[in-house]
């Protein structure tokens, strides 16, 4: 907010902190199981929080096909730096699952770009929230990982409040339409 300029209101916040309530709530962390490997998310959680940042910064000057191009050539220089180290032949069956994760890949990047670039960062950042709860369904479809109450109740707490910002952004740009009607 203070970097962005953007105004949150207090249902927004309370939105955002049911949220991560709710995300907490799936996760579920105590002292007694810490590891360092813990650090891994918590950076890529930041990492993912700078990144959404710096989007929504980019979107003030540059479309979102401008940022879309320059994410996919920066990754496309760095993996092709990384890449010969750790290559790994694809099999002929696992080219189908190459080319719908890439193809879901680009459309959802392309989406939250676009997103950035309609919506203030606190409207959407709710929203991501979601994809705790969607990977939690892959673990149990893919995986078979069973999930425990407070995992069931926290997707549902944190769905809650995505949906809660949806319904509020709608209402204000509702209000704000009929107080600015087009001329």
């Amino acid at each position: 907010m203070p970097i962005l300029g953007e105004k949150v209101g207090w249902r927004r916040w309370t939105a955002i902190g049911v949220g991560l309530c709710g995300v907490l709530l799936i996760l579920s962390p105590s002292g007694d199981q810490f590891s360092p490997l813990v650090i891994l998310p918590i950076s890529t959680a930041v990492i993912g929080a700078l990144y959404g940042l710096m989007t929504r910064l980019v979107s003030r000057v540059d479309g979102p096909m401008t940022s879309f191009f320059y994410i996919g050539t920066v990754g496309a220089v760095a993996l092709s730096i990384a890449g010969p180290f750790f290559w790994t032949e694809i099999s002929a069956a696992d080219w189908k699952w190459m080319i719908l994760l890439c193809c879901t890949g680009i459309a959802g990047h392309y989406l939250l770009i676009k997103a950035y670039d309609n919506l203030d960062a606190v409207a959407v950042q709710p929203i991501t929230y979601l994809q705790l709860v969607l990977a939690s369904g892959i673990a149990v479809l893919v995986f078979g990982e069973v999930l425990r109450a407070n995992m069931v109740i926290g997707a549902a707490i944190v769905v809650g409040a995505g949906l809660f910002t949806v319904w509020r952004e709608n209402v204000l740009a509702r209000r704000n339409a009929t107080v600015q009607p087009d001329k």
